[in-house]
């Protein structure tokens, strides 16, 4: 058995990601919202309170690393989940991109190095790092995450101290400043852009299966309670001791001189370890977190299977790899261009909360009879959706730049899924282009022909196996068609586990045969198989079989089932 995180270990990772915002978040709020910024982190705030919920339910359902996309891929088509799946990727690219650069540049003031040849390094430090193993990843996130509370206590502290002994009135004059467009305005571009600040909530549900159980729903409290006391605390005190004007000056390192103001230059040089250890971190979050999301992918062929190679720890080694190069790779071309990255993270990361949102009422309507440890209110689901689509449309708005930006990355990363998702009709394509060049029986193209059927039915003999009880054909033809439409397979086996002295459903041979009928394209095998059905059962079918668990579907189980989801481990939901 894998070594699973423990509460502080598993806040850490995600923790350092959500925590590292405050470095910016406040002076960015203050830039659209002036003196009433830290109600636009309140706003934030009550918004994320609701996705506590979302996430909670969702994850609580269905505890399977992926996030977004391990939520619409059970409730929904699996092209629609490769969607959010890959704004996730991409969300987490830009983060180790921007957070690794931005960790350096604060770095820089401790000595004269090359910015981009160190942020190289940090990458892959962290890459190396990964590969070793969660649970080393874990104590070194768990040690910059200590160090990076202990220190916003500090500069709290410290401000709230100058602040009672030089008096308010800075604070009185910055709330006196005239708000540009009025308030409703100010508080609703604020709000856009502290959205951000909540940027790593999304990254505890990629790793839940590396959790404790009972984990993962802390992890978010954590995440929600440093986001509502750190984010509109910071914003209140930087208006409280330092004037508007020179807090536009200092907006990339607000904190900094927050700490130089209120306690010195010893402050400002801690808060300035501070925020390269956990920008840092974030990094580490987002190698953690993308790890857990394309290890899912890869095991349901979205994307390749050799990225699911592990070492004797039993950590992923190629899908670091990879995402090490591609941050580089971006880094490079985009000369680390912080507005063009930006722009890539904002919206792909606003579009995984909406779609996350989205996965919810799905499962909500689809999935009802699916035991949850929690539920959240359909009036808060809405409200919820509607609070980070409106963020999603603001941002927009106020950089519509960055939607072409975003666009560039987004396209042809959807290109490289969808070459997956559907290889098996872009093949078919090749083989008719190949049946036209060779009417004149070239052998080099006849062998390759041969190849590509042989490709073809090497993808489609990948057996998928259904467990039911149940005699009610209509289901059987749902999971047929579910099964048909979006996955690669000519082959599959329904199977009825029964106890001793059970018997097999009425018609359920009779309803098999009728759909061997109506899916001549189909082979489809009927097994009665006889013991106890749950984890034990399916792994020992696994391996008798040699058919992958995640290749293994269910019905939603009832809260009376005699198993639960998270027993059975990657089986997926059908119907």
């Amino acid at each position: 058995m894998k070594k699973k995180l423990n509460q502080l270990n598993a806040t850490a990772i995600c923790g350092n990601d959500i925590s590292s915002s405050c470095l910016y978040v406040s002076a960015l709020a203050i830039i659209y919202a002036g003196q009433y910024a830290w109600i636009s982190l309140l706003m934030v705030a009550v918004i994320l309170f609701l996705f506590r919920k979302v996430y909670g339910e969702v994850v609580g359902a269905i505890p399977l690393n992926g996030g977004a996309y391990n939520a619409l891929l059970n409730t929904t088509k699996k092209s629609t989940a490769s969607v959010a799946a890959t704004l996730t990727v991409l969300s987490y690219m830009a983060t180790a991109v921007i957070s690794a650069s931005e960790a350096v540049k604060y770095a820089h003031v401790f000595g004269d190095f090359s910015i981009l040849h160190v942020t190289i390094y940090l990458l892959f430090g962290f890459m190396i790092l990964v590969i070793l193993g969660i649970g080393e990843s874990a104590k070194v996130a768990t040690g910059i995450f200590i160090f990076h509370i202990t220190s916003l206590v500090l500069l709290c502290t410290f401000s709230i101290y100058f602040l009672f002994s030089n008096g308010f009135d800075t604070l009185i004059a910055n709330f006196k400043q005239p708000v540009e467009g009025g308030i409703t305005t100010a508080l609703f571009f604020g709000f856009c852009a502290a959205m951000l600040g909540i940027s790593g909530f999304e990254s505890s549900a990629n790793y839940v299966e590396e959790q404790k159980t009972g984990v993962f729903p802390k992890t978010l409290r954590n995440m929600w309670i440093l986001v509502t006391v750190f984010n509109p605390l910071l914003a209140f005190l930087a208006l409280a001791i330092i004037p508007m004007s020179t807090i536009d000056v200092h907006e990339e390192t607000l904190l900094s001189f927050m700490g130089a103001t209120s306690g010195g230059n010893w402050l400002s040089t801690v808060i300035s370890i501070d925020a390269a250890l956990v920008l840092s971190g974030a990094v580490l979050t987002s190698y953690v977190g993308v790890t857990g999301l394309v290890e899912r992918m890869a095991l349901d062929r979205i994307l390749p299977k050799f990225l699911t190679k592990k070492n004797k720890r039993g950590s992923s080694y190629f899908i670091p790899t990879v995402f090490f190069g591609l941050c580089v790779s971006i880094l490079i071309l985009t000369n680390a261009d912080l507005p063009a990255l930006a722009g890539v993270y904002t919206i792909a990361f606003l579009s995984v909360m909406v779609l996350f949102g989205i996965g919810n009422f799905l499962l909500k309507t689809k999935r009802n009879r699916l035991p949850r440890p929690e539920r959240v209110g359909w009036i808060a689901l809405i409200v919820a959706i509607l609070g980070v689509g409106s963020a999603l449309v603001g941002n927009i708005i106020l950089n519509p730049e960055y939607l072409a930006i975003f666009m560039e990355y987004l396209i042809p990363a959807l290109m490289i899924v969808g070459l997956m998702l559907f290889r098996i009709q872009i093949l078919k394509v090749i083989l008719v282009i190949i049946r036209y060049l060779t009417s004149n029986k070239s052998s080099f193209l006849d062998g390759f022909n041969r190849k590509v059927r042989k490709f073809i039915i090497k993808i489609n003999s990948q057996q998928f196996v259904f467990f039911t009880n149940n005699d009610d054909i209509a289901n059987l033809n749902r999971v047929l068609q579910y099964i048909e439409y979006n996955e690669n397979t000519k082959r599959i086996k329904i199977v009825s586990v029964l106890k001793e002295l059970e018997h097999i459903a009425p018609n359920l041979k009779k309803d098999v045969e009728v759909l061997n009928r109506a899916y001549p394209n189909i082979d489809i095998d009927f097994v009665e198989e006889h013991g106890e059905f749950g984890a034990k059962k399916i792994e020992e079918l696994s391996k008798k079989w040699n058919i992958p668990i995640n290749y293994m579907f269910i019905g939603s189980p009832g809260e009376n089932s005699s198993f639960s989801l998270e027993e059975l481990g990657e089986v997926r939901l059908i119907i």
